[in-house]
């Protein structure tokens, strides 16, 4: 049995792997069937067949037949797909009690005291990094954003202010709602005030002229800035630079007006 190879990879996201993906199709398509009979179709080794389909059984794709020869039938695709989700939320529910007990617990206590003596024994000069990938600097920026204090300046492009109320906006309202004040300067104004309307107090903007550059500058000490165009960069491949020094972070808010 031929199956498409794009039908393949697209069972990895029902969590297969590509000898569980072919078995799994080929029982599919057979109805019934004996171990050796979809290792001939579905071209698995025999040496593996079996350890394929006990697997299949354990995440409930397919189902045994008690006789002999043993055979196997297949769970229908869209029970199969309640199912998945169904222990993908449970998964989650667990993951997220995990987190939240790990929160509270003596160890996150520790880990938090470590952190600051490792900190406080740093240069200034050693306080600076890369960021690499849209979704991985977001989330710096959003860490960031939760340490802020007093203000929270950002320069950014129109898209990069559509992009920044999506992913921040959340993040941005709570420092605000706790008295940070914001500041957001862009080429068009009254663009960036509808992308950050969720945003009542605390939130200033300013309209300025073809700026390429963008940044992120927290308590005028802690700065994140972008080292390429994002019109010309794949979000995969923008680049961050982040630095934790009141000098540097002090003088980019001081040149750009903030």
């Amino acid at each position: 049995m031929i199956v498409q190879k794009s039908l393949l990879l697209k069972l990895k996201e029902f969590g297969l792997n590509i000898y569980e993906s072919k078995l799994w199709t080929a029982l599919l398509s057979m109805g019934v069937a004996t171990a050796g009979e979809l290792s001939d179709v579905a071209n698995v080794p025999r040496s593996r067949t079996y350890d394929v389909l006990e697997s299949l059984e354990k995440k409930g794709f397919i189902i045994m037949k008690i006789g002999k020869p043993i055979k196997y039938l297949a769970v229908p695709p869209g029970e199969v797909i309640e199912r998945v989700k169904k222990k993908v939320v449970i998964e989650a529910e667990e993951s997220q009690k995990m987190l939240e007990e790990l929160r509270e617990s003596p160890a996150m206590k520790e880990l938090n005291q470590l952190h600051t003596q490792g900190i406080d024994l740093v240069e200034p000069s050693d306080l600076a990094g890369s960021v690499k990938g849209r979704e991985n600097i977001y989330n710096h920026m959003e860490t960031m954003i939760k340490g802020a204090k007093e203000s929270i300046n950002i320069l950014t492009t129109t898209e990069g202010a559509k992009r920044k109320g999506k992913h921040l906006q959340r993040v941005l309202k709570k420092a605000a709602e706790r008295g940070v004040n914001i500041k957001i300067s862009t080429p068009d104004k009254e663009a960036t005030m509808k992308e950050f309307s969720k945003i009542k107090e605390n939130i200033y903007y300013t309209q300025i002229t073809k700026p390429k550059t963008r940044f992120c500058v927290i308590d005028n000490r802690e700065a994140a800035f972008f080292l390429t165009n994002d019109e010309e960069t794949h979000p995969s491949y923008e680049t961050c630079v982040w630095v934790n020094t009141p000098h540097f972070s002090g003088a980019i808010s001081d040149a750009f007006g903030f």
